[in-house]
C-alpha cells in the first residue's frame, strides 16, 4: 500500500459548523487569542480560559463530521493513510479515520497544569473548577497554546519525510512549525492542495491544486484515487 500523508486544517472542520481564530475579525468566538489561548492568559485568567475550552468542547461535541471527514476514511481501502491535522476536534476520528496525529492536541481530553503528558478523557463537556491531576495541579484543556511547545512536530515531520503522496485540505499555512511540514515532503512527491483559497507557497515537485472547499473538493478527490 502506497503511503498517503494528509495534513488538514481549519477549512475542514469550518464546515462542520466549527469557527476560527483565522476568521476575518482576527477573534476566536469574540475573544482575544492572548485572553484565552497563551500560557500567560491562563496564569492571569485561569476560570476565564477554562470556561472559553468548555464552551468549545460542547461546540465540538455538538458538531458532525462532514462529506471531507467521511471521504478520507474511504482512503484506507487501498493507501497506508496518515492524517495529521492541526485541528483540535475529534472529527477525523467520529469519521470513523484510525491514524490521526494531533499537533496541537484534542479538546477532548484534558491535561495537568504542570506536566503534559499526563492526559484524561473528559466525562461530557466540561472541565468542572477544582478538578485536578494525580500531581494535583489544576487540569486544563489538553490542547497547545500559543508560545508552547508542539511536542508532536517531529513525529509529524518524520511522517511526511516517508510519505508517497500527500494532500493539504484547508489550512493556508500560516501557522508554524505546521506550516514547515510541506518541506519534509520530498519533491517527486505528487501533491494535492485542496482549498477554496489555495495558499501562496512555494511548493517542490509536481502540484494539483483544487480550488473548492473540503466537503467538494476532498470527495471528488478521494473517487478519482480509488478509480485509478
Amino acid at each position: 500500500m502506497k503511503k498517503l500523508v494528509i495534513l488538514t486544517g481549519a477549512g475542514i472542520s469550518a464546515e462542520s459548523g466549527l469557527k476560527t481564530f483565522r476568521d476575518s475579525d482576527g477573534l476566536w468566538e469574540g475573544y482575544n487569542i492572548e485572553d484565552v489561548a497563551t500560557p500567560e492568559a491562563w496564569q492571569r485568567n485561569p476560570a476565564l480560559v477554562q470556561q472559553f475550552y468548555n464552551e468549545r468542547r460542547k461546540s465540538v461535541l455538538e458538531a458532525m463530521p462532514n462529506a471531507a471527514h467521511y471521504a478520507l476514511v474511504k482512503l484506507e481501502e487501498e493507501y497506508d493513510v496518515t492524517i495529521i491535522t492541526q485541528n483540535i476536534d475529534d472529527l477525523h476520528e467520529r469519521a470513523g479515520s484510525t491514524n490521526v496525529v494531533h499537533l496541537h492536541g484534542i479538546i477532548t481530553r484534558s491535561q495537568s497544569s504542570i506536566n503534559p503528558e499526563l492526559t484524561y478523557p473528559i466525562d461530557g463537556w466540561e472541565i468542572k473548577a477544582g478538578e485536578v491531576c494525580e500531581l494535583g495541579s489544576p487540569l486544563r484543556a489538553h490542547v497547545v497554546w500559543f508560545g508552547e511547545a508542539v511536542p508532536m512536530i517531529e513525529t509529524a515531520a518524520g511522517i511526511c519525510g516517508r510519505a508517497e503522496l500527500f494532500m493539504l485540505i484547508g489550512t493556508s499555512l500560516a501557522v508554524y512549525p505546521a506550516a514547515g511540514l510541506i518541506n519534509y515532503i520530498r519533491k517527486e512527491v505528487p501533491k494535492y492542495i485542496i482549498d477554496p483559497k489555495i495558499p501562496d507557497v512555494n511548493v517542490r515537485g509536481p502540484v494539483i491544486k483544487i480550488q473548492e472547499k473540503a466537503a467538494v473538493g476532498v470527495p471528488a478527490l478521494v473517487e478519482q484515487l480509488l478509480q485509478g
